[in-house]
């Protein structure tokens, strides 16, 4: 690994959940002891789920049910700035769902910016910390949970952080609700990057990060919507994770159907690399030339949003950050039930994929496209796609699947 600072410009990662807030949705009803607010009602014309509901949809209750927490794990969370009132979010958030405490470690290697409160960036970061945290505990209740700030969004300051952590070992899984397009940053700077990436397979540390949520396109240096995929998703050594729009009972949270997101308020980011060749995995399933991304998917549609607790408010919030903040709980408990770290996660999900197996652990979403914002995307279908990867996990299942899996070969 290098251990230098990447020389960077200092254009800045875009984090999801702060552009993808809706403050005015969110109405606070009479508790039934699963539904809080007035948008889980049948008749809500934009429904969003909570605790509960996911859980129960993604087959993630039966693990907890027996055992399966997230104990004795760390999800590690990379995020620029920082959220000044995250410790009191995150207990109301507990406290109105019925959560048990959440083991929060905030840590700043490389010090802090003061807030500003009147900086619509710090303020996006300050949501995406406090949805990062409190959801990535809704799927894996016992795991700690350490934020890692860097300085800034920039591009320099997220990848120094995230050499830390790698370096000093502090978690099993790493969390990266941001990104930029891959045609941005230097081909030095994605060197580096990539440098850490391996670092973190070399200890056995799950890297996560969200696809985006401009379908085939990504905002470029300079803010604009281009036609690229999403950095630190496009290198092979993470795990990608896009978007769906989940149809899920409002009350029992039952699994009903599920498409690839895209619509007026966003796409599941999927494409196609400039940067990456086609890896080892993506054999068989893909025939691009390039590294496919996402590798998989989770509900983050505007329809179905999360309720969370930022800024002193309840708020709901979409996108593939939201997305990402879960899979890296389901890699918590994925951990736990294979009893040690697993990594790479790519290799492993794609031999599933190729298997008899496939869609015992996954929801293979085969409808949906994600055009969006005038450039074409793609559309789903059997199997392997570039709006969905594989597909959702059926949590429960897919634990039974790696757990009882041979070690992996096919992660080049």
């Amino acid at each position: 690994m290098l251990a230098s600072p990447a020389a960077e410009p200092r254009h800045a990662m875009t984090p999801a959940a702060g552009t993808n807030t809706r403050l005015d949705a969110v109405v606070q009803a009479e508790s039934d002891g699963k539904t809080l607010f007035s948008c889980q009602s049948p008749t809500a014309p934009l429904p969003c789920y909570g605790p509960d509901q996911l859980r129960v949809a993604y087959g993630v209750q039966p693990l907890l049910s027996a055992g399966i927490t997230g104990a004795e794990r760390t999800i590690v969370i990379i995020a620029g700035f920082q959220d000044p009132v995250l410790a009191k979010d995150v207990s109301d958030f507990n406290a109105a769902w019925g959560l048990e405490p959440t083991n929060l470690v905030v840590s700043a290697p490389d010090g802090l910016t003061p807030f500003n409160p009147t900086d619509p960036q710090q303020v996006g970061w300050a949501i995406e910390i406090a949805t990062d945290v409190e959801w990535s505990h809704v799927i894996a209740p016992a795991a700690t949970i350490h934020v890692v700030l860097a300085r800034s969004g920039a591009d320099a300051d997220l990848l120094s952080v995230t050499r830390f952590a790698v370096s000093h070992n502090l978690g099993d899984v790493i969390s990266q609700s941001f990104g930029e397009a891959e045609t941005c940053p230097s081909r030095r700077f994605l060197e580096q990057e990539h440098a850490v990436f391996e670092a973190a397979r070399a200890k056995a540390i799950t890297v996560l990060a969200s696809s985006g949520d401009f379908g085939a396109a990504e905002r470029d240096c300079a803010g604009n919507v281009v036609h690229a995929v999403s950095t630190p998703a496009s290198d092979p050594l993470v795990t990608a994770v896009g978007g769906t729009r989940l149809v899920a009972d409002p009350a029992a949270g039952t699994y009903q159907s599920e498409v690839g997101w895209g619509d007026q308020f966003g796409a599941s980011g999927g494409g196609f690399s400039k940067v990456y060749e086609r890896p080892g995995y993506q054999a068989r399933l893909q025939k691009h030339g390039g590294r496919g991304l996402p590798d998989v998917a989770w509900s983050s549609d505007a329809f179905g949003a999360i309720v969370v607790r930022a800024g002193g408010k309840f708020r709901l919030i979409f996108g593939t950050s939201v997305a990402t903040a879960q899979w890296a709980g389901v890699a918590a408990l994925l951990d736990q039930s294979a009893h040690h770290r697993l990594g790479l996660l790519n290799g492993r999900l794609y031999q599933i994929a190729k298997s008899d197996s496939y869609t015992f652990g996954f929801h293979d979403v085969r409808t949906g496209n994600n055009s969006f914002a005038g450039f074409e995307g793609f559309n789903a279908t059997r199997g392997w796609d570039a709006i969905t990867g594989l597909g959702s996990p059926k949590v429960d299942h897919l634990a039974s699947l790696v757990r009882h899996q041979g070690e992996n070969e096919a992660d080049d």
